[in-house]
């Protein structure tokens, strides 16, 4: 593991060596990062530049599934679904660290959704052929219950079991941020582009500056790969004003709360809302996460705000189907990321599909965007493949179906720890800095660990402690302390719920 110190010396160097580098990635978020250990495992060098830190965006607030997607099944996108299953088993074998399988459970309340349910899950499992984690079966009343016993019972008739897997999604990211370096590339976080630069009409490069020196940077390279997100449509018009959006944002919001809502260590189900979604309920980290939305949103800030509606659907929804349904005044977090969903002119994003798109400018510019966490490595391939092309580099097959991911296949003490407790002790936070390139108190609270996400009151009263000994590694004052600690104090805001709720609020038959 390198420093900040000598990965900037090392991109310093770079750029002054007169030589492009063959791919710059901008954007470290799920597909920027797949797009780095990519390129890099082909032999290209490469370098990935991320404004924030790495998954700050929406690589850090997914459901935490790894999945083929029932809901793309009952929609139809079969081709979505097989892809999707099939990079389920590349994840699970390149990053068993990091990713586990799941059951779920179904939970019945009329005859008629068994045999539905059951036709539609048995086809799951034949799409997923070989790569299958257990066959769906159904279960009776008491098994449903045993399986699930926080599900309400009134009227419940059974339910059917199938399996997927979940995964830390931020714990991910860095994993694969740190792969990069280990394949011989530049992963620099906070490193923001300001602009493109071209000779001839063509991109040649990108124009950097360092978020915390100010120290700008030339960065040159023979293609470069817009990977960031919702975000994409502003460095495609730093190519091209006037570019037409290729966006349509989507919001998804969850809600954290304590995990005896739902004991046990079975997921719940719901495959049919109000929206006409599915909705989750899921163990993860000691406590339970449940959502999610698909709210269409305008704007476009860093830090999105659940809208009232938002927890009021999800708690009415989880009110259906658990016997003790958690209030406004029972969530410990609640985070809301933005989908860069593709396409679509309409007002419903639920309806627009998950799959990916790569686009390359007149200059060269390769955008990818859409897609999920599920299929990063799918399109970080296909993005790699038309920046290779656009960037006249030699043409190299992918190498990434068997690379393994940073900290596979050894006794890894982060994800040990990140799994076993919400709160970093002194050696943690110090890990965090040194290997895992934290910067801010928000780093160590939000993604290096989950705090934040489980529990924003515990991460406040935690923050001075993690903010004391992040000062102490990186040779900081105590006036950079107070900044940070009030930073994080007035961002842990926006994930607490204020309030009972409404009055007269009652759980509907499902």
């Amino acid at each position: 593991m390198t420093g900040r110190v000598e990965l900037l010396a090392a991109l310093r160097n770079g750029c002054s060596a007169g030589r492009p580098w063959d791919v710059a990635v901008v954007g470290g978020g799920a597909t920027g990062l797949g797009c780095a250990v990519d390129a890099a495992s082909r032999g290209y060098s490469t370098v990935l530049v991320e404004a924030h830190d790495f998954a700050k965006g929406t690589s850090s607030r997914a459901t935490k599934l790894v999945h083929g997607g029932v809901r793309y099944l009952a929609q139809g996108n079969l081709s979505l679904v097989r892809e999707a299953l099939s990079e389920r088993a590349v994840l699970l074998a390149n990053a068993p660290h990091l990713v586990r399988p799941l059951r779920f459970v179904v939970p019945t309340y009329h005859w008629h959704q068994i045999p539905m349910l059951g036709a539609g899950l048995g086809f799951y499992d034949l799409l997923a052929g070989r790569h299958s984690l257990g066959r769906s079966r159904v279960l009776g009343r008491a098994a449903t219950c045993e399986a699930l016993p926080g599900v309400r019972r009134d009227g419940l008739r059974g339910g059917i079991a199938y399996w997927d897997a979940q995964f830390d999604d931020a714990g991910l990211a860095i994993a694969l941020a740190r792969t990069v370096e280990d394949l011989g590339a530049l992963p620099l976080n906070y490193m923001v582009v300001e602009g493109l630069a071209k000779s001839s009409g063509r991109i040649c490069g990108v124009e950097a500056r360092d978020v915390e020196t100010g120290e700008r940077h030339a960065i040159p390279a023979r293609c470069v790969i817009n990977a960031t997100g919702v975000w994409a449509d502003g460095l495609r018009r730093m190519d091209l004003p006037g570019s037409r959006a290729l966006i349509r944002p989507s919001q998804g919001v969850h809600l954290v709360v304590d995990a005896d809502f739902l004991p046990g260590s079975d997921a719940l189900l719901v495959p049919d809302t109000a929206d006409g979604r599915v909705l989750f309920v899921i163990p993860w980290l000691g406590k339970l996460v449940i959502g999610t939305t698909d709210t269409p949103r305008d704007e476009l800030p860093l830090e999105p705000r659940p809208l009232q509606a938002e927890i009021d659907f999800i708690l009415d929804t989880a009110a259906r189907y658990l016997a003790r349904a958690p209030r406004r005044e029972d969530v410990r977090s609640t985070f809301a990321g933005l989908r860069p969903l593709v396409g679509g002119d309409g007002s419903d994003t639920a309806d627009l599909s998950r799959e990916h798109l790569v686009e390359v400018s007149e200059s060269g510019l390769v955008t990818i965007t859409g897609g999920k966490w599920t299929t990063y490595r799918r399109m970080a391939i296909d993005a790699v493949d038309a920046a290779a092309r656009a960037g006249n580099l030699p043409i190299r097959a992918s190498a990434s179906r068997r690379q393994r991911l940073h900290g596979a296949g050894r006794d890894d003490a982060r994800s040990r720890l990140a799994r076993a407790q919400a709160v970093p002790d002194e050696a943690g936070i110090r890990l965090a800095v040194e290997s895992e390139y934290a910067r801010s108190v928000e780093d160590v609270l939000a993604r290096r660990y989950r705090t934040l996400f489980l529990d924003a009151a515990r991460a406040c009263a935690e923050a001075p402690r993690v903010a004391r000994t992040m000062a102490d590694v990186l040779g900081r004052d105590s006036a950079w302390v107070r900044a940070q600690v009030t930073e994080f104090e007035a961002l842990a805001a926006g994930y607490r719920v204020v309030g009972d709720a409404p009055a007269g609020r009652q759980a509907a038959d499902p």
